[in-house]
C-alpha cells in the first residue's frame, strides 16, 4: 500500500517533469481537483506537492486565478531537483552547457584554494605509495589528498570500464574540490555539481564513458597541482577540464539540443 508521503512523491515528480518538459506552458492554471482526478489522490496531496513546486519557483498561486505554471527564468535552477527534471527533458544539452559555464567560474577558484590549503595547513602532505596523505593529526586525507584519490580512482574505473565507479568517483572528485575549498559558498554549491553528473545516466548518447580516459587524466593534473601546491597550475588545469567537457557537450548536442541553447527564455 501506498502511504501518503509516497503519493506525494509521485504526484510531486509527475507534475515538476510536466512542467520542465513544457507540457504545463507558463501561464496554465493548475488545478487541483483535476490533477486529483487524474493520479487517483485527494486534494490534500496535490496541495502539498503544489507547495513543494511554488518553493522551486515552478508555480505561483494567485487570487481568484488559482495556481499558475511560472516561466523557467522564475525556477530554482541550481535546485538538485529542478536539475534532475531538467536533466530528464528536451533541456538536457542546454542545461549542462549552462552549468559548465558557471562552473567555470567557481572550480578553478575552488582548486586554486585546495591548493593554497595544501601548503598552508600540511606543507609536507603529499600522495605516498600507502594512500592519501593525511592531515597534521593523522585522521584523514587533507582536501588535495582527498581530490586526487577521486581522480585516481576514476583511472582505475577507466582500466575496469566500471562507468558506475567513474560516475561515482567523479562526483567524490568534484565534491572533494568544492567542500575543500573551505569556502562555504563553494561546498553548498557541490549538491548542484552532483545532481548534474548524476543526470548524465540517462542520456542514451552515454557522453560520460566516451571520453572518460581522456577525462580521467584531466581531472588526475587538477589534483596533482592542488597536492603540490600550486594555486595557478590547479585553476587553469580545472579551467582546462571544464572547457574541454562543455565543448564536447556542444559538439554532442543533437539538433533540438542546438536549437534549445538558443531559444529564448521561456
Amino acid at each position: 500500500m501506498t502511504t501518503a508521503r509516497g503519493l506525494h512523491a509521485q504526484v510531486l515528480e509527475t507534475l515538476g517533469q510536466r512542467i520542465v518538459d513544457g507540457e504545463l506552458e507558463p501561464g496554465t492554471v493548475v488545478r487541483p481537483e483535476t490533477i486529483a482526478d487524474e493520479a487517483g489522490v485527494s486534494r490534500s496531496v496535490v496541495r502539498e506537492a503544489l507547495r513543494v513546486l511554488q518553493s522551486l519557483g515552478l508555480v505561483e498561486p494567485r487570487q481568484r486565478v488559482g495556481t499558475l505554471v511560472r516561466p523557467t527564468a522564475s525556477w530554482e535552477l541550481l535546485a538538485p531537483t529542478v536539475i534532475r527534471w531538467r536533466g530528464a527533458s528536451p533541456a538536457y544539452f542546454a542545461q549542462q552547457r549552462e552549468l559548465l559555464e558557471l562552473r567555470l567560474g567557481v572550480e578553478p577558484v575552488a582548486a586554486s584554494l585546495v591548493a593554497a590549503r595544501s601548503v598552508t595547513e600540511d606543507p609536507t602532505a603529499g600522495p605516498t605509495d600507502d594512500g592519501p596523505a593525511t592531515d597534521p593529526a593523522g585522521t584523514e586525507p587533507t582536501p588535495a589528498a582527498a581530490v586526487l584519490a577521486a581522480a585516481r580512482d576514476m583511472t582505475d574505473a577507466c582500466a575496469r570500464d566500471d562507468s558506475r565507479a567513474y560516475l561515482e568517483a567523479d562526483v567524490r572528485f568534484h565534491r572533494a574540490l568544492l567542500t575543500g575549498s573551505g569556502n562555504a559558498v563553494f561546498a553548498h554549491f557541490a549538491g548542484t555539481v552532483e545532481a548534474l553528473l548524476r543526470t548524465r545516466t540517462s542520456e542514451s548518447r552515454d557522453t560520460i564513458t566516451r571520453w572518460t580516459r581522456d577525462a580521467a587524466a584531466r581531472h588526475e593534473a587538477v589534483a596533482l597541482a592542488a597536492v603540490a601546491g600550486d594555486a595557478d597550475a590547479a585553476s587553469a588545469a580545472a579551467t582546462a577540464l571544464l572547457r574541454v567537457t562543455r565543448e564536447e557537450f556542444i559538439a554532442e548536442a543533437p539538433a533540438a539540443g542546438r536549437q534549445a541553447r538558443t531559444a529564448p527564455t521561456r
